[in-house]
């Protein structure tokens, strides 16, 4: 797989705002969190990688590979320009989602490990319920079958189960 293609800064997690300051970002369980804005892409793409060693990202996604703990690249990491009490507001907040979120992350991987059988009921629990919802489609649509082909039914034409019929009950549902 070829490597991941960097923004016109050339930095990962950089991108360039209009009036050439330089905006840092990351991107963590389906959010893009924040990290600032900052006068040089290298400052800020030592933002990214302070976010990424506190995220436990591999070595190949940082910027600057030769730092070798969270402490050194938080100590290199400079505080992004706040410009207004809404920057400085909203750089806090970014800050307690990534504690949060860091937070998250070990507490899951400690349950994870103290409580595999709660894993399995719970990815069995889901499969049990994907096939009951598989089931009552199916009976659903039978039932609207059965009463197309029943003279005496009670239906209406506007009934809505009558859509029933088209339903798709394939094994790939969930």
């Amino acid at each position: 797989m070829p490597p991941r293609r960097r923004g016109s800064s050339g930095f990962r997690g950089v991108r360039v705002r209009p009036r050439g300051r330089f905006y840092a970002e990351i991107r963590a369980g389906g959010f893009r969190l924040t990290l600032g804005t900052y006068n040089t892409p290298e400052l800020a793409a030592r933002a990214y990688d302070a976010a990424a060693w506190r995220f436990r990202r591999p070595w190949r996604d940082m910027n600057f590979p030769d730092v070798e703990s969270l402490e050194e690249a938080e100590f290199l990491t400079p505080a992004p320009s706040l410009v207004d009490a809404e920057d400085r507001r909203r750089h806090r907040q970014v800050q307690r989602r990534i504690a949060i979120a860091e937070h998250d992350k070990q507490l899951m991987r400690q349950w994870r490990a103290q409580f595999p059988n709660d894993v399995f009921n719970t990815n069995a629990f889901f499969a049990d319920l994907r096939a009951q919802r598989r089931f009552n489609r199916r009976h659903r649509r039978d039932v609207a079958e059965f009463e197309l082909e029943n003279p005496n039914t009670t239906w209406t034409e506007n009934d809505s189960r009558w859509d029933d019929i088209w339903t798709e009950t394939t094994s790939d549902d969930e």
